[in-house]
């Protein structure tokens, strides 16, 4: 087994913020929920990317905050209409999502 960290996002409303993540080319991989009208539980997967979002009040915390990098941050900056912000170490945009969640997207360089 390849070991790896995947962050959980804590989420009001799964569905919704992996809309949201679909818009940074996140697809849903599965989903769990113990029982009808229990809090739902989400794996995304963007390549070799997880990301879970739970919403069951006990995971995480609201307001977390993850660093992304990908290959060209003027691409995710169009998609959110967002402006592109020159750092030290690349090129970067803030994003946050429908659950206050926030990422920071960025390009070396």
């Amino acid at each position: 087994m390849t070991e790896k960290l995947i962050p959980i996002l804590r989420v009001a409303d799964a569905e919704t913020t992996a809309s949201w993540c679909a818009r940074l080319g996140f697809k849903i991989a599965g989903r769990h929920r113990f029982a009808d009208g229990r809090p739902l539980y989400m794996f995304l997967e963007r390549g070799d990317i997880e990301v879970h979002l739970s919403e069951h009040t006990g995971d995480a915390r609201p307001g977390t905050l993850m660093y992304f990098w990908v290959d060209d941050v003027d691409l995710v900056a169009t998609e959110f209409g967002e402006r592109v912000e020159k750092q030290p170490w690349g090129r970067e945009v803030s994003l946050t999502d429908p659950d206050g969640n926030r990422l920071r997207v960025a390009t070396g360089g």
